[in-house]
């Protein structure tokens, strides 16, 4: 098999479809965070200002899910044909919920009459939570397995994806989503909004906390192959430590009003949860509960080693353009946010 750097290409992809997630996840991630919470910003300049906050970079952030779902499709076609397969109703809410969270944006601020922007402020924050619930759940799903055969058909039923373990692992994603985008506007904020959402910031961090001790609990008693490989290699036990120390430092920077260094702390955070997630089903990416001789792993499911070669090279060279092109626009509108006869 093909390698570079003496790992193989196949691999590689897999790191590379693994950091554009996690990079949607930290940046999309404080957008959806910040409309799972916008219901409770009761003034209209509290909800303008929170849509301004988010308005130059909602749209560019979701370019990562682009090209996530295109570098799934293009290194792993077997993966990505079981998993939409798999989860139709929950990717189809998804992409409906896309579609209303900008529309909501756009269309809020059309017309002055009250009762427009309060349809647009809850379609926003609706939209919000399912996109944040949808990703949760197909992410427990795929943490615990699906019913593929060793064709990687899906033979589960249409509803499947409800159980307990996705479920939570949903409400998990949106608290933490929540979390992140409350520290995010309370960045970009000042006077009584920023007295507001200091508050949200303590009741949201709250609410991750108690998720994911659920979540972690649940897993070690009714999920455990899912810490297997971090019990077969001592060393990874820094991943779950280093989470625990973000979600201290989290909590520790809240309490000092140092929401720079909370944001951040955030923003790691999911990063090692992902990487805990890849750590435990590598080689693997969709785990068989029917068969493990059925599991797709990164050899078995991934295209071939030209194809995956010439993708790398694309990868390396527009990756790097989208980061920077990230990092150009929030520069850009670093700062408190304040209104203006353009605001949203």
């Amino acid at each position: 098999m093909d390698t570079l750097l003496g790992i193989d290409y196949a691999t590689w992809w897999f790191l590379v479809i693994g950091a554009t997630f996690t990079g949607y996840a930290i940046l999309d991630g404080f957008d959806l965070g910040a409309g799972a919470i916008h219901l409770f910003l009761k003034k209209e300049e509290s909800r303008r200002i929170a849509l301004n906050a988010i308005g130059p970079v909602w749209d560019g952030n979701e370019v990562w899910l682009v090209i996530g779902g295109g570098a799934l499709f293009a290194g792993f076609p077997k993966v990505y044909a079981s998993v939409f397969s798999a989860f139709y109703i929950p990717f189809m809410l998804f992409l409906v919920a896309l579609i209303f969270r900008a529309i909501s944006i756009e269309f809020r601020s059309k017309e002055p009459m009250q009762w427009w922007r309060k349809m647009w402020d809850v379609s926003y924050s609706m939209a919000s939570i399912v996109i944040a619930l949808a990703l949760g759940v197909v992410l427990g799903n795929v943490l615990i397995g699906l019913p593929i055969d060793k064709q990687g058909n899906y033979q589960g039923s249409t509803l499947d994806f409800l159980n307990p373990y996705a479920l939570l692992t949903g409400i998990t994603t949106l608290a933490l989503f929540m979390m992140h985008g409350a520290i995010y506007l309370v960045m970009k904020t000042e006077k009584r909004l920023y007295t507001k959402l200091t508050i949200i910031v303590k009741n949201s961090t709250i609410f991750f906390v108690i998720s994911l001790l659920l979540l972690s609990f649940y897993t070690l008693l009714y999920v455990p192959h899912l810490a297997e490989s971090i019990r077969s290699n001592p060393w990874l036990f820094v991943i779950p430590i280093g989470m625990v120390l973000a979600t201290a430092n989290i909590a520790r920077s809240i309490s000092q009003q140092r929401y720079r260094h909370a944001f951040i702390s955030s923003a790691v955070n999911i990063a090692l949860l992902l990487v805990v997630v890849a750590v435990n089903l590598y080689p693997n990416l969709v785990l068989s509960t029917l068969d493990p001789a059925n599991n797709l792993t990164v050899s078995n499911a991934s295209a071939s080693s030209k194809s995956l070669s010439i993708m790398l090279t694309v990868a390396a060279i527009g990756v790097p353009l989208v980061a920077v092109y990230t990092t150009f626009v929030f520069w850009t509108f670093k700062g408190k946010v304040s209104l203006d006869e353009n605001s949203y």
